[in-house]
């Protein structure tokens, strides 16, 4: 299992917001702060250097993190951009990417992640039982440095679908079944869903604020 320090954050707020009217993302307002702030909340504590993957609104961005990246590609293609990105600046073996519009993705997200990897693998990603098929969290994703080859020549391909590029690394697919999991990655793709998210942190303040005092 990786450790604290051998892990690099990344909130992913590039996205072009279609759902949502082309809005940036990142930065609409949840409980009187940007989604991505939330994100970062979460996510700063399970990692060392906690980074914001953005094409928009840059210094809005850099308010929030240290450090933000941009795709090298042009036209927005997607989380393989952005992770790719991250992976060729990397100071550290591993990355974590999340979502920007997760603000209750789990506190736990790393150590789940780290303890189910297996000698030889470099990728680990969530998946959520919902009753039905399972359902994989893609947008999740703890990876190694050394796929940011496989990752260029995806793109290169103009292959963009996230979940084809994680079966062919041989992802390792983490069963996230514990209660407050459904919670944890409830996420904001529409004006509807963010509104339930709205009223979710209304209801749940402690879970909205773990790690806050880490951020």
């Amino acid at each position: 299992m990786p450790e604290r320090e051998q892990l690099t954050g990344l909130v992913l707020a590039g996205g072009r917001g279609q759902r949502m009217g082309g809005a940036d993302k990142g930065l609409l307002p949840l409980a009187g702060q940007a989604l991505a702030a939330h994100a970062l909340r979460r996510l700063a504590p399970q990692v060392g250097p906690c980074w914001i993957s953005a094409n928009r609104h840059l210094d809005d961005y850099r308010r929030l993190a240290p450090r933000v990246l941009s795709d090298r590609l042009p036209d927005q293609p997607g989380p393989l951009a952005g992770w790719l990105s991250a992976l060729e600046q990397l100071d550290t073996p591993w990355l974590l990417a999340v979502p920007c519009d997760s603000p209750l993705l789990p506190a736990d997200l790393a150590q789940r992640l780290g303890q189910a990897l297996r000698p030889g693998d470099r990728l680990a990603v969530p998946v959520r039982q919902d009753g039905g098929e399972p359902r994989v969290q893609a947008a999740f994703c703890l990876m190694h440095r050394s796929l940011a080859p496989s990752l260029a020549d995806a793109l290169a391909r103009d292959q963009r679908r996230v979940q084809d590029w994680l079966r062919q690394q041989n992802a390792r697919f983490v069963p996230f079944d514990q209660p407050g999991d459904a919670e944890a990655f409830a996420n904001a793709n529409t004006p509807e869903e963010l509104a339930r998210l709205e009223a979710l942190l209304a209801t749940a303040p402690a879970a909205a604020q773990q790690g806050s005092d880490h951020g």
